[in-house]
């Protein structure tokens, strides 16, 4: 399958790309640094940036489908928006209608499920980001494209367990951390399987 990946030198970006790799994609990454990326072989690298709709328009031109691992480095200036301005008006021009998005947990209806000390944090330290996540996700569900939201608990680097669980809620006393690595097999996995879609899943270690 053709896939253009953004956030390929990301946490979860970067496991991405190396398993779509290893299960045989032709992966196009937008990158602005692609001396950043942890793998370049067999992989078509297009420099530019993901808030720009001609950088956009140009990756995602062939592409069967897109997973957006795009995450806001700068907390004082979330980029989300941004990218979905770009991205989902250059899928609904080329024709591209899957979409996975990795968002995260406390953003939307999730924040239902958080607990007091996470929802503090969330609107203070990650104020913005969430704020802007939560505007992202919203342009997601309004494209009428085939998208999946995913909402990752706690990211942590361990390695990858091959199971996580995901639930439309968290559920009393499950897991609050899933691996990155984790995530990524869950991402790549929608693509082939229509159970998640125009839906979002909360994800967490099993």
């Amino acid at each position: 399958m053709k896939l253009l990946l953004l956030g390929a030198t990301g946490g979860v970006g970067s496991h991405v790309l190396r398993q779509a790799l290893a299960a045989g994609h032709d992966v196009t990454v937008l990158v602005r640094d692609e001396t950043a990326l942890d793998e370049r072989h067999g992989v078509r690298v297009v420099v530019g940036d993901a808030t720009s709709a001609a950088d956009v328009a140009a990756a995602v031109a062939g592409q069967d489908a897109v997973l957006n691992a795009v995450g806001s480095r700068r907390v004082r200036h979330p980029v989300e928006v941004e990218v979905g301005e770009a991205l989902l008006p250059a899928m609904q021009a080329s024709g591209v209608r899957r979409l996975v998005v990795c968002s995260a947990f406390g953003v939307g209806d999730s924040e239902g499920d958080a607990s007091a000390l996470q929802k503090i944090f969330f609107h203070t330290v990650l104020g913005k980001v969430y704020e802007a996540k939560e505007a992202a996700d919203a342009q997601v569900r309004d494209s009428g494209l085939d998208w999946t939201l995913v909402y990752p608990t706690r990211l942590v680097d361990d390695p990858a367990t091959g199971d996580v669980v995901a639930s439309e809620h968290l559920a009393d006393g499950a897991s609050t951390q899933v691996t990155r690595a984790d995530v990524a097999r869950f991402m790549l996995a929608q693509l082939a399987d229509d159970a998640w879609l125009r839906r979002t899943a909360v994800l967490t270690g099993a």
